[in-house]
């Protein structure tokens, strides 16, 4: 199940839930000899999640675990997306103050199903139907899910045997849950038809990959520069990787005014600036004072007005990626 020559020798942080997956990866990455630490979020919605921390604790005692143990405030309202939102600032958060080069989610094959037909039945297009990855780069680390390709039967067969202790989340068949009814459609499906929804992911991944074959240059971890394409629907696809690896999931309304104005900022952070031969993506800061003759500068190179108070405040020299 696992393939550990992206994981091995690096930090590693494993998010978990005491749940069936993330606790089939946990003992997974120890039978494989992967080094991980472990990050654990309480939302305090289940009268279980109390014993599923204090499990968490018991293996990271027993196995030499650094745990890190975020205790939610309530969720009021959208519980699933909120929930989302606050578990990975809590891990970018890990992963920024104890230099975590990856981080590992217990994500599977039926998981990946269930956002396939979620996006489907959106109205989706290719790059966010076939949206998991088993390495998604992000901005300061990469996002790994060694059992993106492994079945929910084959991770409880694998429990099963090994005795190993995991909890069940009720809210898993819960129908108020969109997931949950999608869950509930297709996991036999994707039981009996392993073999082919596997092939079928690999053949989408290989057309993804000569479609949207991302190509850019990373000046800084803040800057980045895209070959303009003359199809906008493909620059758009490499806008939207691009913000996804600084941290930006972009809605349908957003994508719009990137394309129609070829010139603005995202989320009052970054600017998404279109000149003739490139595509600038960059961090938008204002209140910088720029010497005329550097001012100049720019304008002869053809740097995006929105880009320039970064370059000059970083003293970064851009003749040498353009």
């Amino acid at each position: 199940m696992i393939r550990p020559n992206y994981l091995n020798n690096k930090k590693n942080l494993l998010a978990y839930s005491g749940g069936v997956d993330s606790t089939a990866l946990f003992f997974l990455l120890l039978n494989a000899k992967i080094d991980f630490d472990i990050a654990i979020v309480d939302y305090q919605v289940r009268p279980e999640s109390k014993e599923e921390v204090e499990y968490a604790k018991t293996l990271a005692n027993e196995y030499n675990k650094k745990i890190y143990i975020h205790t939610s405030t309530s969720i009021k309202t959208n519980f699933e997306s909120n929930a989302r939102a606050i578990r990975y600032k809590f891990f970018e958060k890990l992963i920024n103050e104890h230099k975590y080069e990856n981080l590992i989610t217990a994500h599977q094959l039926n998981d990946r199903v269930e956002w396939f037909m979620m996006q489907f039945a959106k109205g989706s297009g290719l790059v966010e139907l076939i949206g998991f990855d088993e390495i998604e780069a992000k901005q300061n680390y990469k996002l790994v899910r060694p059992l993106l390709n492994t079945s929910r039967s084959d991770i409880e067969k694998y429990l099963s045997t090994n005795k190993i202790k995991y909890f069940q989340d009720a809210s898993n068949s819960d129908p108020k849950y969109k997931r949950n009814e999608i869950r509930t459609l297709f996991n036999q499906f994707t039981e009996d038809n392993i073999n082919g929804i596997k092939k079928s992911f690999e053949y989408l991944n290989v057309d993804k990959s000569s479609f949207f074959d991302l190509k850019y240059k990373e000046i800084t971890k803040e800057l980045f520069l895209i070959s303009r394409n003359k199809d906008d629907n493909i620059n758009i696809r490499y806008i939207d990787k691009v913000l996804k690896i600084l941290g930006i999931l972009i809605s349908k309304s957003q994508r719009d005014e990137i394309i129609n104005t070829k010139d603005c900022v995202i989320s009052n952070t970054v600017a998404v600036c279109f000149t003739d031969t490139y595509i600038w993506i960059g961090n938008y800061i204002t209140g910088v004072i720029m010497q005329k003759d550097k001012k100049e500068e720019y304008r002869r190179l053809c740097i995006p007005p929105k880009i320039r108070p970064y370059l000059y405040k970083n003293s970064i020299d851009i003749k040498e990626y353009i």
